[in-house]
């Protein structure tokens, strides 16, 4: 126990052994947010409240995954089956929903589409409904639905549409969600929306959860939405025992639905709620927090709070103005080397942008002078082209009723089946009520498919056949390996192109993600999902299993759908990738590299020193939140996030001209830096824009 408190401060210790009832730690950044959350589930533990009564909630798989390896060091976990449940929102709903499925007319090995998945779909339905591409777009067609399942709006619950935009989003929505049920498949929003739907109509499964998850603790509380709020809620409502953690100047997720007024109104739904403030920074010079706390004092909607250190005072804020953009970064590179002279590593230098675009001129200049760098953001290992098509026959193997997956592959490596061909299968399937996988098989049947494209199929069937025989006996690597090499996928690709030997490479390195799998989860068990009864015991566990495993007919197949669940549940962030100087796209892990990413990818992170460049305005803040005070305390907040990444050094750069979006205009200062505290910035003496210590904007 003694190990549990070390090291802590007063306040944390007081968050940690804070038990019983509603809890809200306001936690500042860089003030030990992560270290009290892990330590309070330990100290739970070792109080004697069981493992399988607590529920741990974080926004990332990697948060998670973090969060069970520091628990594991302070107490230990032996019994894999009575440990907390620790993970991200969508992937307990996805656990819940697996074993409730029934219920919601689903089967347990339904599929988790994509965002790509999704497009596709929306696309089909669109077309379905006779609606053009081209008068509609379907990103944003999906994003309405997004934000509708986010507020918890269904299909049947739209009110009577405002105009014809409306309606037509009301109808593809509709059908869109219809698909996704024939296709035994659930969309990213679905996970939540129907978990909370499922508790809201059946009492008695919301009471099994809220008998079972007695303890409820929420990270990053501030970025939760209507859906993840209302299921908090749920869960907690019978014990009331909810901890949240978070800060609400923190909230940059609102193009995510995040809703920070969440966190806000945590009083009001718990007016019994005990309150504490993490106010101590162990991350940040004086200099950076002063920075910071004359920045984020000017929202309005926020929690107070007065963050302190006992750091060093530091370097003060760096603030200058460049003639251009191409002129700020040869500053800042400029920079970089006189701190890379002083014992600085690259890697510890990160740059930090509103737009993307941004970096384009940074880029060139990198180049040029032959400085390595990487972009945070770029194309995720899970997301590239052939890694998809493989986990495509993975997924309609598991699932024979996947219409996305199928129409991925029926034509991945090239067999001369057109989308005309493919169409009339689907009909055939509908209108018999066959399942997409027992339809290739019966291609031969149908009439209106010509010759060669009928055979093709048929042969695409038999191929899927022999592929899902082997699921029995072999493990999930030697799985893949087997359809990679029943395909022909490697000639597909052509290996000898670079682009081929790439992904060739790529294709590799899936064959290395599944090996865990092979270890890790045992064949016909990984179905089951760990989620049990408080009253469960060995007998019955072992029972479930049973259960779990006569009902599927594949052995391997619980494996598989474990390994396809985690893949689709991957976030933005786990892990960080990054495209690299050469060109190439990979994982990146502690190289030697200068680092760049948008403001909002360095949500969590920290450096040595941060440059913030384009400080102006229409860039930060971003010309649309100008005219909206709630959008503009955003861009803020996103500001106030940049600056507290920095341990040590922050370099602040804006231009008189700019050049982004192929528009050339003069550049204004953002307001934002006149918020910064005179007293801790220090203007660059070689600036030829500053007079009287006050930032001049020329026009």
């Amino acid at each position: 126990m003694e190990k549990i408190f070390k090291d802590l401060n007063k306040n944390q210790i007081e968050a940690v052994k804070a038990r019983e009832g509603p809890v809200l730690i306001i936690a500042g950044p860089g003030s030990g947010k992560t270290a009290t959350l892990t330590r309070k589930v330990a100290y739970m533990i070792s109080s004697g409240i069981k493992p399988e009564n607590i529920l741990a909630v974080t926004f990332t798989n990697k948060a998670a995954q973090e969060m069970k390896e520091r628990i594991e060091k302070f107490i230990g976990i032996k019994n894999r089956y009575a440990q907390p449940l620790i993970g991200t929102f969508h992937s307990i709903c996805a656990k819940i929903l697996r074993n409730e499925a029934r219920v919601l007319g689903f089967t347990k090995n339904f599929t988790i589409y994509d965002k790509e998945d999704q497009l596709s779909l929306a696309k089909k339905v669109m077309e379905d409904l006779g609606f053009s591409s081209r008068n509609f777009n379907p990103y944003s067609i999906l994003n309405k639905i997004s934000k509708l399942k986010s507020e918890l709006v269904y299909p049947e619950d739209r009110k009577e549409p405002r105009n014809y935009y409306e309606k037509v989003v009301s109808q593809i929505y509709s059908a869109y969600q219809k698909e996704l049920q024939k296709a035994n498949a659930v969309d990213f929003d679905d996970l939540i929306i129907l978990t909370v739907k499922l508790f809201e109509e059946n009492p008695q499964i919301l009471e099994k959860y809220q008998n079972q998850f007695k303890y409820i603790l929420v990270d990053e509380y501030q970025d939760v939405d209507t859906g993840q709020y209302t299921l908090t809620k749920l869960l907690a409502g019978q014990n009331k025992n909810l901890f949240v953690i978070g800060d609400t100047d923190q909230s940059i997720y609102q193009f995510r639905n995040a809703d920070f007024r969440n966190m806000l109104n945590f009083e009001k739904d718990f007016p019994e709620a005990k309150i504490i403030r993490l106010e101590q920074n162990y991350r940040s010079t004086k200099a950076i927090l002063a920075a910071g706390q004359g920045l984020i004092k000017n929202n309005v909607y926020r929690h107070e709070k007065e963050l302190w250190t006992e750091n060093t005072e530091g370097e003060k804020i760096s603030i200058s103005q460049l003639e251009d953009e191409k002129e700020e970064a040869q500053f800042v590179i400029e920079k970089m080397k006189e701190l890379t002279k002083k014992g600085y590593k690259l890697n510890d230098l990160v740059i930090l942008y509103r737009t993307h675009a941004q970096s384009r001129p940074l880029e060139e200049e990198f180049l040029t002078q032959g400085f390595p760098y990487k972009i945070i953001g770029a194309l995720k290992f899970y997301e590239r082209k052939e890694i998809k098509d493989i986990i495509a026959y993975l997924r309609i193997l598991a699932n024979p009723n996947d219409f996305v997956s199928l129409q991925r592959i029926y034509n991945v490596p090239t067999r001369g089946v057109g989308k005309a061909a493919f169409v009339r299968l689907t009909d055939f399937a509908r209108k018999n009520n066959f399942n997409l996988f027992d339809t290739l098989l019966k291609a031969k049947d149908i009439e209106n498919i010509q010759a060669k494209p009928k055979f093709a199929l048929y042969a695409f069937g038999k191929t899927l056949e022999k592929i899902s025989q082997k699921i029995k006996e072999y493990e999930l690597t030697k799985l893949i390996k087997f359809i990679v090499n029943e395909i022909g996928y490697k000639d597909y690709l052509d290996v000898a192109t670079e682009e081929g030997y790439m992904r060739w490479e790529n294709i590799k390195e899936l064959f290395t993600v599944a090996r865990k799998y092979d270890k890790e989860v045992p064949i016909g068990k990984a179905n089951r999902v760990p989620i049990q009864s408080e009253q469960s015991s060995a007998t019955e566990l072992r029972i479930l299993d049973k259960i779990g495993r006569s009902s599927i007919p594949q052995s391997g197949i619980g494996t598989m759908t474990k390994f396809l669940e985690e893949v689709a549940l991957i976030q933005e962030t786990d892990p960080i990738r990054a495209k690299t100087s050469n060109g190439a796209s990979k994982i990146e892990i502690d190289e030697n590299k200068i680092q760049l990413m948008t403001l909002h990818s360095a949500k969590g992170l920290e450096f040595p020193v941060v440059f913030l460049v384009g400080m102006e305005e229409g860039l930060l803040p971003h010309s649309k939140s100008l005219d909206n005070p709630i959008e503009l305390e955003e861009e803020r907040r996103l500001c106030y996030v940049g600056i507290t990444r920095a341990k040590r050094r922050v370099f602040i750069t804006f231009a008189r001209s700019r050049t982004i979006f192929g528009t050339t205009s003069g550049g204004l200062s953002s307001r934002f830096l006149e918020e910064i505290p005179k007293e801790v910035i220090e203007f660059n003496s070689d600036s030829r824009f500053f007079k009287d210590d006050k930032i001049i904007n020329y026009t």
